[in-house]
């Protein structure tokens, strides 16, 4: 009866002294983008992040939009996203700690190779969305809220169009890489970011048909969630992915990535 007493407390004492060696969770939930996901750098940065520090990353791959609505809500300790307007109007509401520049692709417009609408002529990427409306052709927009999404529109708006209920105009409300899949099954034209579609380039027919001269930075940023908000953020956990990201060992990871495979990395650091 005492070795079975002796043995309860020792159990107890233990759980306790782990208690304070590690008062945090050990789990941490990122909220971030499919153009991460779909790519595959996530599966590359979240086990090196994980195996450096004992953590363990719950990761939510949704719009960045959606993802910024999560850190507003205090559904996420810590934010991979790329929509740079949103971001610091979410910075600005005192919602996030630090914000960092992490890396960076393009956003290009994509279409059919034979190119009905005749977007390869035009000097602009904003003239390339006109001759998408004036000859009615299809394009697909994600529709969800992302940086691409917010992107997109802005080029709308600078092209002087409002796309919204046209027949020709469509919104899958999908993610990166199905919305290049669908566009690719419906011959359509949309815009998305380099990195996508590097990775399903060999299940595609749709080209590049409009780089915008390069002006088109879609560029992605880590945040830390403000805890003063929230009761149940993980601050220290945050923290670490936060500097995890800054550090020479992720460069190094985000540098190197799709050499190997597409020979050519997928993402440029800042």
């Amino acid at each position: 009866m005492k070795k079975a007493f002796y043995l309860v407390f020792f159990l107890i004492l233990s759980v306790i002294e782990a208690g304070e060696a590690f008062p945090y969770p050990r789990t941490i939930i990122l909220a971030t983008t499919t153009s991460l996901q779909d790519s595959g750098l996530l599966e590359v940065l979240i086990p090196a992040f994980q195996e450096e520090t004992g953590y363990l990353v719950k990761a939510i791959a949704v719009g960045s939009g959606q993802a910024l609505a999560m850190g507003c809500r205090g559904e996420a300790d810590v934010l991979f996203v790329h929509s740079p307007e949103e971001e610091r109007a979410f910075m600005g509401k005192g919602y996030g700690v630090r914000r960092w520049e992490v890396m960076e692709n393009f956003f290009y417009l994509f279409g059919p190779p034979d190119d009905p609408a005749s977007v390869k002529k035009t000097p602009s990427m904003a003239g390339a969305f006109l001759r998408i409306a004036q000859k009615g052709a299809l394009f697909l927009s994600r529709g969800d809220r992302s940086g691409t999404h917010a992107m997109e529109r802005a080029i709308w708006k600078r092209a002087g169009i409002i796309p919204d209920g046209a027949k020709w105009y469509h919104e899958t409300g999908l993610g990166m890489g199905q919305t290049l899949l669908i566009a690719d099954e419906k011959g359509a034209y949309t815009l998305a970011d380099s990195s996508t579609y590097t990775v399903l380039k060999k299940r595609l027919n749709i080209k590049i048909l409009h780089e915008g001269k390069g002006e088109y930075r879609n560029v992605y940023s880590v945040i830390e969630v403000n805890p003063a908000f929230f009761k149940k953020m993980n601050a220290k956990g945050a923290g670490l992915f936060y500097q995890f990201l800054q550090s020479g060992k992720a460069r190094k990871l985000i540098e190197r990535f799709g050499i190997d495979k597409y020979g050519a990395p997928l993402f440029y650091v800042r």
